[in-house]
């Protein structure tokens, strides 16, 4: 409880980028908009900016004051809407609307999101800490394999060579030191285990091959006292007493069981000492079942004498753990799931790496490790690769540091074993997603970038700790949470680049006009219209892009690669740069190239801003198709089963043809003839085959920020000198 309630506070890595993306977005924005507002106040106030019909808006000394004060109101807005359209008001909301789309299908994979933001994280995941019980396997355990007194009982539930008194002690050990039940309905049916797998195995192995009957072995002796499966020391015990004495039972993980015997039942039921050449035998045993991926479990017992039990404070007794006697072991099969493999290797394609942590033998860990994929063959399958939980936690932090990368598989881990790689790993700058079921879980689900928590064998404690949960315990479901986190990165990168395109196109534009003739092409309310297609109809239309398979292809973004990459930097220069040069070029000679010098010079003036405004929306409707497939060159692949993308853009062509039509007054702008809305259109399409074109550009390996990265420390550098000097 201590670990859960630290708040570590931290961001996502997507948060962490978008914070530095927004910021500098605003920066430039209010750079530009307080460029283009003092540019436009010294033209006006010194007499340089005129009216379309050539005249001076502002004269001193003549122009009245009325007048000369809507004139800065003017240029004020229009510095107000630069800010208004550079601000990434939608980014905001083009995350929320990805993750909420995202977390909606994602229950349709067997996933529960409980924290939006884990959507993105899971994205960037650069490693996977997975349990093996339940993820990588069913669940479903049996009993395959079984070794008593001193032999290997071939079949397992051969016990015909057991004696009544050794079958008696183990019957009551199986029986009375367990957390599960069994249920014998009165109609004779089949009797009900319940518990966890492993106890199930057992009963179900002791009821249906050695003859247990569960309700008659409890009735014949009473429990003493419990000590609770320990997850540090692997094992659970139970002091019975009957009426041959009190007897203390042991049950846990075979290679610590067997470490704390000192004798073993032969097969006349007599007690022999556990010398070196038998004790070698049993811990052959353990290896061979663990290699063929067996769970192992021992049992073993001690008998007490009943002055030595205290009569009071009976609940602190510590139960004798050292001088047992083992009874047997047994070797327990929990098969792989179907489909974890293939998982595994849609992991590693991905980048992602899969390791697992479980509390099995190492032996046992490995065989599974192989059978999953997680372990190649043909690879080193030894320290650090390999490694017991006990070695790394007794390791110093910097040597759990230089080893954490290499570890591919953690046997006879502890809870506490899972938190210190956990730890370790981020410490590295991994994206850590973490598996987890039970109770001790929870500080490393708690730690991780992202806890996976088990739906159906989960703890409630490990299920309130935990960002997501797998509904249906299996890795499979993982896997596709890794793919959504990536469509979810994905669609955000795409809005941010059409968002890009429009700001930079935009600002050039208008800074270029303000400049040059005083005036700007778009005023105030077309790019407030811009903006809300820009922000919040493309947050809509690029949010809710289905996954594809070529996410799965690419390596994880991890923590430090930058958000807007240089194939987006790439689309966005070849579009922002067609898009300023078409229509700077209508803004300064439009007259002459739309023949409008019959017009009289307001009107004139008025359809060419309205040409402007028209094609600068129709090429950022087109380019809306071009920004949903940033590598591919193929944009309309899958379109149209993205009804809401089509939708959007339908609804936006039908509200700009509104706004030219119908609403010119409220834009100040003018209709437009057919000819017109052609060429607009025209010039808007021709941003299809630009972006095809576009795409055969090679881009550089280094990010595009990296280049200006040592400029920057080296002026940070200076002004610290500077300040220390």
């Amino acid at each position: 409880m201590a670990n859960l309630s630290e708040d570590n506070g931290e961001e996502t890595p997507l948060q962490v980028r978008l914070n530095g993306v927004a910021t500098f977005i605003g920066m430039v924005g209010l750079s530009v908009a307080g460029v283009v507002l003092g540019v436009l106040a010294i033209r006006y106030f010194t007499g340089h900016t005129k009216n379309p019909d050539g005249t001076v808006q502002f004269r001193a000394g003549t122009t009245g004051l009325k007048q000369g004060f809507m004139g800065a109101i003017r240029i004020l807005t229009i510095a107000v809407t630069i800010v208004v359209v550079a601000v990434p008001e939608g980014l905001p909301l083009a995350v929320t609307l990805t993750l909420a789309y995202s977390m909606r299908k994602m229950m349709l994979d067997k996933a529960l999101v409980r924290r939006l933001s884990s959507c993105e994280t899971m994205g960037s995941a650069t490693t996977i800490c997975s349990d093996k019980t339940g993820t990588l396997t069913l669940n479903k355990m049996t009993v395959v394999e079984a070794h008593f007194i001193g032999t290997r009982l071939d079949p397992c539930d051969d016990v015909r060579a057991i004696s009544s008194s050794s079958a008696a002690l183990l019957i009551e050990g199986i029986a009375q030191n367990t957390t599960g039940t069994v249920f014998l309905p009165e109609d004779g049916g089949a009797a009900d285990v319940t518990g966890s797998p492993t106890e199930k195995a057992i009963l179900s192995w002791g009821l249906k091959q050695i003859g247990m009957d569960f309700n008659d072995v409890r009735s014949k002796s009473s429990v003493l006292h419990v000590f609770p499966f320990n997850s540090e020391k692997k094992r659970g015990g139970v002091a019975v007493q009957s009426d041959t004495g009190v007897h203390i039972h042991w049950k846990g993980a075979a290679e610590l069981v067997l470490s704390s015997c000192k004798s073993w039942l032969s097969l006349d039921g007599s007690v022999q000492p556990m010398g070196a050449q038998k004790r070698n035998e049993y811990k052959k045993s353990i290896e061979d079942m663990a290699k063929s991926s067996l769970r192992c479990v021992a049992f073993a017992y001690c008998q007490c004498d009943i002055e030595k039990i205290p009569k009071e404070d009976i609940a602190d007794w510590k139960l004798p753990e050292e001088d047992l006697t083992l009874l047997g072991i047994v070797g327990i099969k929990d098969p792989c799931r179907p489909g974890v493999r293939s998982a595994v290797q849609l992991c590693k394609n991905a980048g992602v790496k899969v390791r697992m942590v479980t509390g099995d033998n190492i032996e046992t860990a490995k065989a599974i490790a192989l059978e999953c994929g997680i372990l190649d063959a043909n690879g080193v399958i030894s320290e650090p690769f390999v490694i017991e939980g006990k070695a790394f936690r007794e390791m110093s932090e910097i040597a759990r540091g230089e080893i954490a990368d290499k570890i591919t598989v953690m046997g006879r881990s502890s809870p506490n074993d899972k938190l210190l790689l956990v730890q370790a790993l981020k410490r590295k700058g991994h994206v850590v997603a973490v598996t987890g079921d039970g109770t001790n879980d929870a500080p490393a689900l708690h730690e991780a970038d992202i806890g996976l928590a088990m739906g159906m064998s989960g703890t409630e404690v490990a299920k309130e700790s935990s960002d997501i949960i797998i509904l249906d315990d299996d890795f499979t479901s993982v896997v596709k949470v890794v793919r959504w986190g990536r469509s979810v990165y994905a669609n955000i990168q795409k809005f941010i680049q059409f968002q890009l395109t429009v700001n930079v196109a935009a600002l050039v534009i208008n800074v270029i006009a303000a400049v040059s003739s005083g005036d700007v092409p778009l005023n105030a309310v077309e790019l407030l219209w811009v903006n809300l297609i820009m922000d919040t109809l493309g947050a809509l239309a690029l949010a809710t892009e289905p996954p594809t398979d070529n996410l799965m292809k690419r390596q994880p973004v991890g923590r430090r690669e930058p958000l807007v990459t240089n194939i987006m930097w790439r689309n966005l220069f070849v579009q922002a740069i067609y898009q300023i040069a078409i229509l700077l070029i209508f803004n300064f000679s439009g007259k002459k190239i739309l023949r409008l010098q019959n017009e009289s010079p307001d009107n004139a003036e008025k359809m060419k801003n309205t040409f402007i405004f028209n094609t600068f929306v129709f090429c950022q409707i087109f380019n809306e198709f071009n920004a949903r497939k940033p590598e591919e060159r193929n944009v309309f692949k899958g379109v149209t089963k993205n009804h809401l993308f089509m939708g959007i853009v339908c609804v936006t062509t039908v509200f700009q043809i509104l706004i030219v039509e119908f609403l010119g007054k409220f834009f100040k702008i003018v209709r437009l003839n057919w000819s017109l809305w052609l060429v607009s259109v025209a010039i808007g399409v021709v941003s299809w085959p630009l972006a095809y074109l576009g795409k055969f550009i090679p881009v550089p390996v280094r990010p595009l920020q990296a280049y200006f990265k040592p400029c920057w420390k080296s002026s940070r550098r200076d002004e610290e000198e500077g300040r220390q000097g």
